[in-house]
């Protein structure tokens, strides 16, 4: 389904390949990492304690097998295959089936509710289902019977009524490759860059989600120019953490398969800071919220030891800061500065790069916005870190920050061969090879979705600086209007917020109100730390969140923190909620972003006693 749109896309965009040989398709993808970079530890993976490898080529043998195996089952180009698992070999193995026979597959995220999985199956129309084990099978059984077109279970692992192991469909594979061995080559020629790799549903903050469907140019284009400039090699190591099912990470995995490297898969989230040590890796993809809480916990473990070392701690990242501004800007370090610098270093710095295994380049953030001061600390610190843009839509960078063309503030420049505009209001748009086809069985919101002549409206608001380096400053959709007829982006002043190392979580609120209020998600631990000098001996988050103490302390938090804004954009109220939000709970998108919809609705009635006792004041 290749929209008008998408046809003058790609009249517009003549995309220059960067290297002589690179691939056109993922399925060359895999064939040039045998050919370039086939290594005995491609994959390595934790299990029993111990870290095992995969080399490259038993990669393309297990991935040709159950291509194989695949169309033993009555599979072909073109039909769909859904993957719902944790990031490990078999996933990637998995995803190497299918793109060297031209099979569609659609990654679900494992935090996803049965109803949500639901739709995707049926919606994208999934033949095959890879699930990670029995019991997730367990779970999703009553989804599955509802979904008419899925025909089979492939298990990662374990062995339950109505599904097959994985290593039964890659010996089907291996008899129907000795039976015909060259049947699949000829497929693999016959996929085209244009063809679509991949659906990957959109996590549906406004609505139902929508299946982006990514051809293997998008992918393959954004893997080798958003990587331009930076300096990949053999030698790197990357810990993979994220989930593959985000179109960011997804796109890492091509990247490091790209330039040869050896990937480690995380055994778990909470098993990361563990894996960080054992691995090393000289680089790092993650969303804010890893550095956000890496600095909330030293900053706790600094508090906990003495007041002294908190005064310290403090001293240090401030020191951090100023160095990170000065050095950012091109400006000339001061003597003094330098030597408060090597000395933070000693005490306070080496422990956050000890944190990371000691030998990292630097990290790649993206998925939401980073912080001025997160940034500032780490990259003052010795651990930088590179901020950059996009969209599911996008396959997903469109501009990023590297290490030659880096600036505070802003997402970076747009990435080689795609460019970026601003609409009238201020929304980006972009048009490159990156940007999707469209949305499956959805032509009326791919149309939306475009400028008439063939731009993609990503729905984000953001300016270019003179240099050509892009600001976020907000979602279209996300703005509102107070009932004095000013607008409020929300984000920046979350962000804000959220710099208080007590705040885990921020939703600003007060649409069509008289002024802008939050609700604040304490970090518990960071809170409860701090409380046990003044007093706060409850331990119970509901009981913490309705002390007047408390409330008057994250009100000066939230004023300290907002300082500068201007009056109409001033959080007037708070109110602390005692759980967090979850994608569980529905409240946050697989992808961490707020549903601010789903929110102002679950807390209504939390919501308007913030604006009732404002009321009862102002009468008073």
């Amino acid at each position: 389904m290749i929209t008008e749109v998408n046809d003058q896309i790609r009249q517009k965009v003549n995309r220059v390949p960067l290297f002589s040989d690179e691939p056109q398709t993922l399925a060359e993808l895999f064939s040039y990492a045998l050919e370039k970079h086939s290594r005995t530890d491609a994959l390595n993976y934790k299990k029993n304690g111990e870290w095992k490898s995969i080399p490259t080529s038993e990669l393309l043998d297990r991935a040709r097998r159950i291509a194989y195996g695949l169309y033993a089952l009555g599979l072909s180009k073109g039909d769909r295959v859904a993957i719902l698992a944790p990031n490990s070999p078999d996933w990637t193995i998995a995803d190497a089936a299918c793109q060297i026979s031209g099979i569609i597959d659609v990654p679900i995220y494992t935090t996803l509710a049965p109803s949500a999985v639901e739709y995707i199956l049926n919606d994208s129309g999934s033949r095959v289902l890879f699930l990670q084990d029995v019991p997730e099978f367990e779970r999703l059984r009553d989804t599955i019977s509802r979904c008419e077109r899925l025909e089979r279970v492939v298990l990662f692992e374990g062995i339950a009524d109505g599904a097959m192991a994985i290593s039964d469909l890659e010996e089907i594979g291996k008899r129907s490759l000795e039976e015909d061995p060259g049947s699949l080559e000829s497929v693999s020629k016959e996929i085209g860059k244009d063809d679509i790799a991949t659906l990957i549903y959109t996590s549906g903050t406004t609505g139902e989600p929508k299946g982006v469907m990514l051809s293997h140019e998008n992918l393959l284009s954004n893997v080798i120019d958003a990587g331009e400039k930076y300096s990949f090699t053999e030698e790197d190591v990357p810990l993979s953490v994220l989930p593959f099912s985000h179109v960011f990470e997804r796109t890492g995995m091509y990247l490091y398969i790209f330039n040869g490297m050896a990937v480690h898969y995380a055994e778990s989230i909470e098993k990361v800071p563990d894996n960080l040590r054992e691995v090393r890796p000289t680089m790092f993809v993650g969303v804010p919220r890893i550095f956000e809480k890496v600095y909330a916990k030293a900053k706790m473990q600094a508090a906990e030891k003495s007041s002294l070392k908190e005064k310290i701690f403090d001293w240090a990242i401030e020191t951090a800061k100023e160095f990170a501004l000065r050095t950012e800007r091109g400006e000339t370090v001061p003597r003094m500065l330098g030597v408060k610098h090597a000395i933070a270093d000693k005490l306070v710095y080496s422990k956050f790069r000890e944190f990371f295994g000691g030998r990292l380049r630097f990290c790649i953030t993206g998925g939401a916005a980073l912080s001025d001061t997160i940034f500032l600390i780490f990259t003052g610190s010795g651990v930088p870190i590179l901020q950059g843009y996009g969209l599911t839509e996008t396959s997903p960078v469109i501009s990023s920050n590297n290490p030659i063309d880096v600036r505070l503030g802003t997402v970076g420049k747009p990435i080689r061969n795609v460019k970026v505009r601003l609409a009238e209001d201020g929304e980006i748009e972009a048009i490159g090879p990156n940007v999707m086809i469209g949305y499956f069985n959805k032509p009326e919101a791919t149309r939306e979705a475009f400028t008439e002549d063939g731009w993609f409206k990503t729905g984000d608001i953001g300016r270019i600086d003179d240099d050509g380096f892009l600001i976020i400053t907000d979602r279209k959709k996300e703005l509102f209007k107070t009932s004095g007829g000013k607008y409020i982006a929300p984000s920046p002043i979350e962000q804000m917020i959220k710099g208080s190392r007590f705040v885990s979580q921020a939703v600003l609120i007060g649409s069509e109100r008289k002024f802008a209020s939050a609700l604040i998600v304490p970090d518990f631990e960071q809170l409860a730390s701090h409380g046990r000098s003044k007093g706060w001996h409850e331990e119970d988050p509901s009981s913490l969140c309705t002390r007047r103490e408390v409330l008057e302390f994250f009100t000066r938090q939230v004023e300290e923190h907002t300082s500068g804004l201007a009056r109409y954009e001033t959080v007037k109220r708070i109110a602390l909620l005692s759980e967090e939000l979850t994608v569980e709970g529905g409240e946050l998108t697989p992808t961490l972003k707020i549903k601010r919809r789903v929110v102002d609705e679950k807390y209504s009635d939390v919501i308007e006693r913030i604006y009732e006792e404002a009321e009862k004041e102002n009468r008073a």
